[in-house]
């Protein structure tokens, strides 16, 4: 069975007596303790760590990561600006975006940096801010990641300009007085040093086209096990094996490149658990049918399992210390969605995989761990109504302090007219 991770049981039922459920935690040691291992990824030539905000985008989480010594990665104009109204300085953010800001010329005026994503928006940006540097994404045509729908990299990928378009790029920049300082790549979310050297090669080799690049970017996020049995990414072996590459690009072509990575899902993932109430036990066919915990949170407030199976460590807390068995459950959340089920088979939405579990009671409470990235920030809110539930941090001193309160109606429905 799982365990808890920087929880105990009575802190369990502590903070769901004081805060009520379901309600994300945050361990503020956690986090600080993962900024400090990206920030020491190996480099030969200097490093910045940039936070990818759309992991977890709580402000008080921005200012943490913001104290640590992190940039911030925003994937939206409207992240930008949650960014900088978190208190984060304005040359520390920059925007790396699917659709243009429509504020962009009012956000890179306040000192935002740009990264293009595409031919369109390069020549965009170059109409308004002709003579200025500038950062391209470069899609090298290659990716990695434990699924397709986390891979952001390679000929299926609509994420940044295609390699092979990099004459255009050039046209573009000449064009508007450009200079291209900057090149981002993402590979997705992955753990295998080897598929991280084969694309810095492929990378490195891009950016010895573009004259001006002084920084190097080697986006996508480092796989992190959140299951016992899963294989996190080891950031010193994969930037060990990428040194020498820098290195023997600095001979080759007379520039020391500096390295940038942001990471969200390193950070943040197991940072975060979800606590929630188990509010009913039922039974389907004795020969054929399982036995599901129901709990009073789900995809309104996690969606990861039921978008692409993905994995969760989940625990029962007792409500008291009685001795209890175990069995064998599925774990099914509150929305009226057959696919608000939080025990999927492994990479399978579509399939069913029951959790060894203690004997579940009405009124215990179910931790769901793993819940820092990509769970508050991507979650299916306000589905079926269910408000936006509350988050708290477990800060460094042992306090716990609410972060965001729980939403109501009126603030759901407050601009339908």
């Amino acid at each position: 069975m799982e365990t808890l991770r920087f929880l105990d049981e009575s802190r369990v039922r502590e903070l769901q007596r004081e805060f009520g459920t379901p309600f994300y935690v945050y361990d503020e040691d956690t986090l600080l303790t993962r900024a400090r291992e990206v920030l020491s990824f190996p480099n030969p030539y200097g490093l910045v760590g940039r936070y990818a905000m759309k992991a977890l985008p709580t402000a008080e989480i921005l200012r943490i990561a913001h104290g640590a010594g992190l940039h911030i990665d925003a994937s939206s104009g409207f992240e930008a600006e949650r960014a900088l109204r978190a208190g984060v300085p304005a040359e520390k953010i920059q925007i790396t975006a699917q659709e243009l800001p429509k504020n962009l010329e009012e956000l890179v005026q306040q000192g935002v940096w740009f990264n293009a994503c595409s031919v369109r928006q390069l020549e965009y940006y170059g109409e308004r801010f002709p003579g200025s540097e500038v950062s391209v994404r470069v899609n090298p045509g290659l990716g990695s990641g434990h699924n397709n729908r986390t891979n952001v990299g390679g000929p299926s990928a609509s994420f940044g300009i295609w390699h092979e378009q990099l004459d255009e790029v050039e046209r573009v920049a000449a064009r508007h007085d450009l200079t291209i300082g900057r090149m981002h790549t993402h590979i997705g979310s992955g753990s295998d040093p080897d598929k991280w050297v084969v694309c810095a090669k492929m990378s490195l080799a891009i950016a010895a086209r573009l004259p001006n690049v002084h920084t190097l970017s080697l986006g996508g996020g480092f796989k992190v096990g959140r299951m016992a049995n899963e294989d996190s990414a080891d950031l010193v072996a994969i930037g060990q094996k990428i040194v020498p590459e820098i290195e023997a690009f600095a001979r080759e072509h007379g520039r020391e490149l500096a390295l940038e990575i942001e990471p969200g899902t390193y950070i943040a993932a197991n940072c975060g658990a979800l606590i929630c109430t188990i509010t009913d036990v039922v039974s389907t066919s004795e020969s054929e049918g399982y036995e599901f915990i129901k709990i009073d949170a789900g995809m309104s407030e996690i969606i990861r399992p039921s978008m692409y199976g993905g994995q969760h460590p989940i625990v029962v807390v007792p409500g008291d210390d009685s001795e209890r068995g175990t069995g064998e459950y599925l774990v099914a959340g509150h929305c009226c969605e057959s696919g608000d089920v939080l025990t999927p088979a492994p990479g399978d939405p579509e399939a069913l995989a029951t959790r060894a579990l203690v004997e579940p009671r009405v009124g215990d409470a179910l931790v769901i761990e793993g819940a820092g990235a990509y769970c508050s920030g991507m979650a299916a809110k306000n589905y079926n109504a269910f408000p936006e539930c509350a988050e708290v941090l477990l800060r460094s001193d042992g306090s716990a302090k609410l972060i965001r309160r729980r939403q109501t109606l009126d603030q759901i429905i407050q601009n339908e007219v």
